[in-house]
């Protein structure tokens, strides 16, 4: 431990030597703008950050949220500031998805290797937690405060009540617009020339709700699982939090027979559960308030390109990319932003618009990537989880990982237990599943799939490609 933090002293005191202290205004109190306003100030900058909400610490929860799961990537980034360990003490490690299908006992599938797990963070938590550590760094933070316009070529900033009312300008040398899939900040650049954007609303939304601790104070469901109750094209998951309580999270169409829309009354809601999760809906003590209190929220993938403007405007995190949350991934891939934007710093210290173009040519084909792969991956948790033949080929992939971990590492591993490139993870996890393709084709598969003759033949396929 002590050596780790010697060694990010050292960083620090390099960067420090090789830039010049900037005023940096960061748009947005997210888990994004706040981690990257602890990475600037350790570098010397001056931090102000500003956000057109309240300040999270001081209002109840909007419902709105499902938990986090933190993995390497983003372990990774709040190492190189020291402080996983502060997060550490909030989140519970889950090992194993709880696969939750009517009529079958419970049943579960490990994530990864002895050990590695993703972590079930509480998202308002986690950004209470945040703003204090980028408090204690020195940045400020400017709470109901809404900027409204900046100009892009001078990094200044127009701040007001209302959008129609008197602005107050505010004049920095950069400014990073971390404030989300609607960025005010992407808005601005958007218009213009030659900026690419495009968003795109899945017909999928989803609720949150909760199944309370015992009255013990311990969780009802196992605590070191995520579990999902797969059905098809809707599906239902719960992760855990420190107060034995679970934030579960409704999946389910926007309209249609199976909707939102057809759950009109309380009666109703109760009779959906009853029908698709009957072995939940007695955990859930206020149900049919929560259906109807909580928001049905929708869910977007962003893309854009440029992601930042001379040496004066970055986009970092959902403002430059925002995806779906089927792989766990949004804020993991938003704190690997930051990874990135640091080694650059170390790279080439003042040239911040070399800095920025090397960043935004670096992350937006890993952005694209993840993307693709967490739109992907719903398709799996609400439908193939439960599948025989899936369960099969993951048994086939991880008996073959284990026995030749140089040649099979699973997409899944990729994405969440390293920090490869997510376009890598991508590449290969196509080429890998049409090797499996053919693997499922073999006759008697489901007798001979821990056999010789299965793993010579992928190791053939492997060669071949």
């Amino acid at each position: 431990m002590l050596v780790h933090l010697l060694l990010n002293l050292t960083n620090v005191l390099v960067l420090n030597m090789r830039q010049t202290p900037k005023d940096i205004a960061i748009i947005g109190s997210g888990l994004i703008g706040s981690l990257l306003a602890i990475y600037l100030r350790r570098l010397g900058h001056k931090i102000t950050v500003f956000d057109r909400r309240p300040d999270i610490r001081t209002i109840e929860f909007s419902g709105r949220s499902i938990n986090l799961a933190m993995s390497d990537r983003g372990w990774k980034t709040l190492a190189e500031v020291g402080i996983e360990k502060d997060i550490k003490e909030i989140a519970i490690p889950l090992y194993k998805r709880a696969m939750h299908v009517n009529n079958k006992p419970v049943y579960f599938q490990n994530y990864g290797k002895e050990g590695e797990a993703i972590w079930s963070i509480s998202r308002g938590l986690l950004n209470r937690k945040m703003i204090d550590l980028a408090e204690n760094e020195g940045a400020i933070f400017r709470f109901n405060e809404k900027v409204w316009d900046i100009d892009l070529p001078d990094a200044r900033l127009y701040t007001g009540a209302t959008e129609k009312g008197e602005w107050k300008a505010y004049d920095y040398d950069i400014v990073f617009g971390c404030d989300g899939a609607f960025s005010r900040i992407r808005h601005k650049m958007q218009r213009r020339s030659r900026f690419d954007y495009s968003q795109d609303f899945i017909d999928v939304g989803y609720k949150e709700l909760t199944i309370p601790s015992k009255d013990d104070g311990t969780h009802k469901l196992d605590k070191n699982s995520f579990h999902i109750w797969p059905r098809g094209k809707f599906m239902f998951i719960a992760m855990p939090n420190l107060d034995g309580s679970f934030t579960c999270t409704l999946f389910l169409p926007f309209e249609g027979e199976i909707s939102f829309e057809s759950i009109k009354s309380k009666p109703q809601a109760k009779d959906f559960f009853k029908t698709y999760f009957p072995d939940v809906i007695g955990e859930m003590d206020n149900l049919s308030e929560e259906f109807f209190k909580n928001p049905t929220s929708a869910m977007v993938t962003m893309k854009c390109y440029p992601w930042t403007y001379w040496d004066k405007v970055a986009l970092v995190g959902d403002s430059a990319h925002a995806i779906v949350p089927f792989y766990g991934q949004g804020m993991n891939a938003g704190f690997e932003d930051i990874t990135i934007l640091n080694k650059l710093i170390a790279k080439h210290g003042d040239e911040w618009e070399q800095i920025f173009q090397e960043y935004q040519a670096t992350r937006k084909p890993d952005a694209d990537a993840i993307a693709e792969l967490s739109y992907r991956n719903f398709v799996e948790m609400s439908s193939k989880t439960a599948d025989p033949g899936f369960i099969l080929q993951k048994k086939i992939e991880k008996l073959f990982a284990k026995k030749h971990p140089e040649k099979w590492i699973p997409a899944y591993s990729r994405v969440t237990f390293s920090d490869q490139p997510y376009s890598d993870a991508l590449f290969i996890g196509d080429e890998q599943e049409k090797i499996m393709k053919q693997i499922m084709q073999i006759p008697d598969i489901e007798t001979k799939w821990d056999s010789v003759e299965v793993e010579e033949k992928i190791l053939e396929l492997l060669n071949q490609g």
